[in-house]
């Protein structure tokens, strides 16, 4: 029997149930292609799953291995996969219909639909931070219908999801992007494209100071008052988008999104990569071994960028 490394936990709990275990090779389906990862992006949905808050939305099944991001090279596929070649060069945003099989793992079975091209010019860390991240601020950004000479108020600028909506909006078009940061990430905020606002007590008015008129388009990624406040400063509730809190963005009159896998985005996000139009900021690597500290610092918050194990 093949064995492979991976991170792995056998329940719901604390960072400190990541550890490196030895398990089976994984399968692979007809429509499946094994992934050898070089790089497995870390997201704050991965300390959710591992405590168990995404239980009652998937099937989960233990010994459970964590991660949807991941960047790596095909080492074999099933036999109805048209898409890829081994030895293909690949990114996917590996999220199945159930939660076991994770990219935390030397192999990870991905279904052909959740995977694209790498792109040429990132490096293995970079192309292991985009996939999530920038699938969920693309169909975010698109979802409202962000294009030419829009406004665009971006919640979280500095973050993972944030540092990449910012350039998205340029390239979707927006004649201004706002993004709310702590005053540590201001310049880098602006090196995004961005005109920096510290969040808080007061944003309504800081973001009226920037933009008399309010703002086109508002993507929320925390939910609570910034809901409130981008609220405000839109004339079209509809064009609200949070990824944190469905109830409450609804009621304002706005939209939920939840990440969906697409190849033809990846493939979109990989090519504004290669153009020089979208970078991704990698904060910190971490070593697989170390994936409970990696899991800590991101769900301490405010990390600037990504952060990604390598293996």
């Amino acid at each position: 029997m093949v064995v492979v490394e991976a991170i792995a936990i056998d329940a719901y709990g604390p960072a400190d149930l990541l550890a490196v275990r030895e398990l089976p090779e994984p399968p692979v389906g007809p429509d499946t292609v094994l992934v050898r990862v070089r790089v497995a992006g870390v997201n704050p949905v991965d300390w959710k799953v591992r405590e168990g808050h995404l239980a009652a939305a998937f099937p989960s099944h233990f010994p459970l291995v964590p991660g949807w991001d991941a960047a790596g090279v095909v080492a074999a596929v099933g036999p109805a996969v048209t898409g890829f070649a081994v030895g293909d060069e690949v990114i996917g945003y590996v999220r199945r219909d159930d939660i076991q099989h994770g990219t935390y793992a030397q192999l990870v079975p991905a279904p052909e639909r959740t995977l694209a091209d790498k792109p040429v010019q990132a490096s293995w860390a970079e192309a292991g931070g985009l996939p999530l991240a920038g699938l969920t601020a693309y169909q975010a950004l698109r979802s409202v219908r962000t294009g030419s000479g829009d406004t665009v108020l971006v919640h979280g600028a500095a973050g993972g999801v944030g540092h990449l909506a910012v350039q998205l909006a340029r390239a979707l078009g927006a004649q201004q992007v706002i993004g709310t940061a702590s005053p540590d990430n201001h310049d880098f905020v602006r090196s995004l494209g961005a005109e920096p606002v510290s969040y808080g007590d007061g944003l309504l008015d800081r973001v009226r100071a920037v933009a008399p008129d309010g703002v086109d388009v508002a993507l929320d990624l925390f939910g609570g008052a910034a809901l409130d406040v981008s609220a405000q400063l839109l004339e079209r509730p509809a064009r609200l988008v949070s990824t944190a809190d469905p109830e409450h963005v609804t009621r304002l009159g706005g939209s939920y999104l939840f990440v969906k896998p697409s190849t033809a985005d990846l493939s979109l996000l990989a090519g504004l990569v290669d153009a020089g139009r979208l970078a991704v900021h990698v904060a910190r690597t971490f070593p697989l071994a170390e994936a409970a500290a990696a899991h800590r610092l991101v769900e301490a918050g405010h990390v600037r960028g990504k952060v990604v194990l390598e293996l």
